[in-house]
């Protein structure tokens, strides 16, 4: 458990202050934070039921989607949430 809670902190810093900043006329926010955790050394791969997963090196997977809004996100899913006012992202880990 400790592993995951410190692959949430590395994410967090990755979102929060990632390698180049999100531009929304540029790109998507899905296409951006894969690029971003991709850039850090995480392994982003497809997911069924997600927008993308990140696969740890145990093997476990964190499933990811993206917002525009926090309304209505599943406790189920990690998101990566952008806020237009503020023109920064962040991260919400699931709840486990």
């Amino acid at each position: 458990m400790a592993n995951l809670q410190q692959t949430y902190q590395v994410i967090e810093e990755v979102i929060t202050k990632p390698p180049i900043p999100h531009e929304p006329h540029k790109q998507s926010l899905k296409a951006w934070a894969m690029y971003c955790l991709r850039d850090n050394g995480f392994k982003v791969i497809y997911a069924d039921k997600a927008d993308f997963a990140v696969e740890a090196r145990n093997g476990e997977k964190i499933y990811f989607k993206v917002a525009k809004n926090e309304s209505d996100l599943d406790n189920q899913f990690a998101w990566i949430v952008w806020d237009s006012s503020t023109k920064n992202a962040s991260f919400i880990p699931p709840e486990s």
